[in-house]
């Protein structure tokens, strides 16, 4: 599928996350080159605009069509920041892209918030992204939330009891752990979400997956057909690229939903 195959996106209002590099910096490129308006989500301001810079200067993107927004997913304050300034600036908000992520480290690390590295910018951060932006998305249709997630979650569970894994620790498994949630808070049904995996694709986290990927271009297609409201979606549905398939089986049960969510909610500090 190329960028031709996507509708027109004038008057859609869209935040892709972690948008400076791969698989986001492409996303935000081709919703930006249909018309959106897009929110490109840097770890800090001056990587934000940098990336805007770059895709004004390289891809003839309109300057007008790109807000630069920054917050460091490890420190869930500047999170809440972001999302605060979001509903204040864009209070009409069509589609979020939950798209940053890292590669848990070959050590354990723990924010200064107490959560696993990789729990908490791939998973818990977005969780707390999308409850504080609730207030700006629509519901009008096509509005939806877009969980970039991975095949690597049916490879995973969910340490209930020690989900920082400090006791035993593996960084496929931490990577692994946090994709699983990010694909379970797609089925939750306070939210009109998908997930989906664009493939292996050549960026900071293909060494993962595999020793070759597609382009991060290639795999941002997939994610970018997600965001056109000319895409019907069922709630919680996972994606395999293009195609709709069924994820791990955990993923949509009802008590491994409503459980994360207890235990998201305290590790943000959510009172529910």
């Amino acid at each position: 599928m190329s960028d031709q195959d996507l509708s027109p996106l004038p008057g859609r209002t869209v935040l892709v996350t972690g948008a400076t590099t791969g698989i986001g910096l492409e996303t935000a490129r081709q919703l930006a080159a249909r018309g959106a308006t897009v929110l490109l989500h840097g770890r800090t301001a001056e990587e934000a605009h940098a990336a805007a810079d770059r895709l004004i200067a390289t891809a003839g993107i309109d300057a007008a069509r790109l807000h630069p927004v920054a917050a460091d997913f490890t420190h869930l304050d500047e999170v809440e920041s972001l999302a605060n300034q979001v509903v204040a600036q864009h209070p009409h908000l069509d589609v979020l892209v939950n798209n940053a992520g890292i590669a848990a480290p070959e050590r354990h690390t723990v924010t200064t918030d107490g959560n696993e590295i990789a729990f908490q910018v791939n998973f818990l951060a977005h969780y707390l992204l999308t409850c504080l932006l609730e207030p700006a998305l629509t519901n009008d249709p096509g509005g939806r939330v877009v969980n970039v997630s991975s095949s690597l979650h049916r490879t995973a569970n969910i340490q209930w009891n020690d989900p920082q894994r400090a006791r035993r620790y593996s960084r496929l498994a931490a990577y692994a752990q946090s994709q699983l949630a990010l694909t379970v808070f797609a089925a939750d049904p306070r939210v009109t979400a998908v997930s989906v995996h664009p493939g292996v694709c050549d960026t900071a986290l293909m060494p993962l997956y595999a020793h070759e990927g597609v382009t991060p271009a290639e795999g941002a297609t997939h994610v970018a057909r997600l965001c056109d409201p000319a895409v019907e979606i069922v709630n919680g549905a996972y994606y395999d690229r293009a195609e709709r398939v069924a994820p791990a089986p955990v993923a949509t049960e009802d008590r491994t939903i409503k459980r994360l969510n207890r235990l998201a909610d305290l590790l943000v500090g959510r009172t529910a």
